[in-house]
């Protein structure tokens, strides 16, 4: 199938899963997606004895389809850009420091949990994978996904406060979580032996840095030009084309793409930004269209989560392994989280029962499923992808659909812990 063809039925998929969610199963739309087309893949498995076609069809078009390079050098600009735009810069910066920790001494922490955790679990169920690969596990798994967080807690009703920090850390340590694996991603490739500390550090470094002021570099040209003339149809092709070539140029120079889009997405999004550079019609025509990207894509990656099922390989083995790293994966995130918490909870009056909330709303989503899709066979991709899919299912679907209970509950338990 041409790339035409592929697009073409992934957007009518979107279209008619999208329809039997809002029609019959009333959830919320990335989840509603994603249990659809996960059914549908579900379902060709079961007949694919009685009816192959309809089973190869699908197999077919997934293994046509580079996920991780569709996420990770298409969808991904489009999606961190589209949330940073529509995030408060006052909250989130009144948060920064808390959002700083959780984006990066909690990733790296995590990472570094689950990987001790996840060796030891996996071995003994007599799946031999080096520490090194259990890195490579941890640095995908650890990132909280902005695309999934994004999504689900604007209908989980969760309090602002609380959802700054969840939507600014997810936002942040995505692409932290991106430089963690490619620097762990390269020690696997040369050998660790071969590594100095150093390289690690200016590898590290330069994604982050270079990162960072390639998006605020982006977000003053915008304004620049946004600034000196007013048609609103030509500035929003200005905010594509940031996204677009932005994007690419962060390839270019070896930079964090991901942190660059969500830097750029805060300057264009920030208060001053708009009223100083954007008339009412421009304002109104940029946020709708970012919307609809942000449907649209969000749309075709959940069905493609779904999908995806039809290449894992079921070995009994893998699958107890996965449900097993459930818990233990919610357990390393707690326990990153808990050094920020404890230093900023009284300064910055944190929600109660801040860890939990964080814990359990902190979802894994095609981030990790690409990052996992990446990986070499010989750094033990098989088992690794089966796991990180069963993670990322429970994430999204348990956790996403469970999250706005657990807030309301809290809330309601307010008065008698305030007593």
């Amino acid at each position: 199938m041409d790339l035409l063809t592929i697009v073409t039925i992934l957007i009518v998929f979107a279209a008619l899963f999208g329809y039997i969610n809002v029609r019959f199963l009333k959830l919320p739309v990335t989840i509603g997606l994603m249990v659809i087309s996960l059914v549908f893949s579900l379902l060709a498995m079961g007949v694919s004895q009685i009816y192959p076609a309809l089973f190869e069809m699908e197999k077919s078009l997934v293994e046509q389809i580079d996920f991780h390079k569709l996420l990770m050098e298409g969808m991904l600009s489009f999606l961190l850009f589209a949330g940073a735009l529509h995030v408060d810069f006052g909250k989130l910066k009144s948060m920064r420091w808390p959002i700083i920790l959780f984006a990066t001494l909690g990733v790296v922490t995590s990472t570094f949990l689950v990987a001790g955790l996840s060796y030891y679990l996996f071995n003994a169920l007599g799946i031999a994978i080096p520490f090194l690969h259990c890195l490579l596990f941890g640095a995908m798994i650890s990132p909280t996904d902005p695309i999934a967080v994004l999504g689900i807690l604007k209908q989980a009703g969760v309090p602002k406060s609380l959802e700054t920090k969840i939507v600014g850390e997810s936002l942040f340590n995505d692409g932290i979580g991106v430089v963690v694996f490619i620097t762990i991603y390269q020690l696997a490739q040369a050998g660790a032996g071969n590594f100095e500390a150093s390289e690690v550090a200016l590898l590290f470094a330069e994604e982050v840095g270079g990162g960072v002021i390639l998006g605020l570099a982006l977000g003053a040209i915008a304004y620049y030009m946004m600034r000196t003339i007013d048609d609103y149809e030509v500035e929003v092709i200005i905010t594509l084309a940031l996204v677009m070539g932005g994007y690419l140029l962060a390839s270019s120079l070896h930079f964090s793409g991901p942190l660059a889009m969500v830097v750029a997405g805060l300057a264009v999004g920030h208060k001053r930004f708009r009223t100083s550079s954007m008339s009412e019609t421009t304002e109104r025509y940029i946020d709708k269209f970012w919307e609809l990207m942000d449907v649209l894509f969000n749309a075709v990656l959940f069905i493609l989560i779904g999908l995806e099922i039809v290449i894992l390989e079921f070995e009994s083995v893998y699958i107890i392994a996965g449900f097993l790293a459930i818990p233990l994966v919610l357990l390393c995130r707690a326990a990153a989280l808990f050094l920020p918490i404890r230093l900023f909870r009284e300064r910055l009056d944190f929600f109660p029962k801040t860890n939990l909330i964080m814990t359990w709303g902190g979802l894994r989503g095609g981030i990790s499923i690409a990052l996992a899709l990446s990986l070499a066979d010989y750094m033990s991709r098989a088992p690794l992808l089966t796991i990180t899919y069963i993670v990322v299912i429970f994430s999204i679907i348990v956790q996403g659909l469970t999250v706005g209970g657990l807030v309301k509950r809290v809330q309601a338990a307010m008065p008698a812990a305030q007593s």
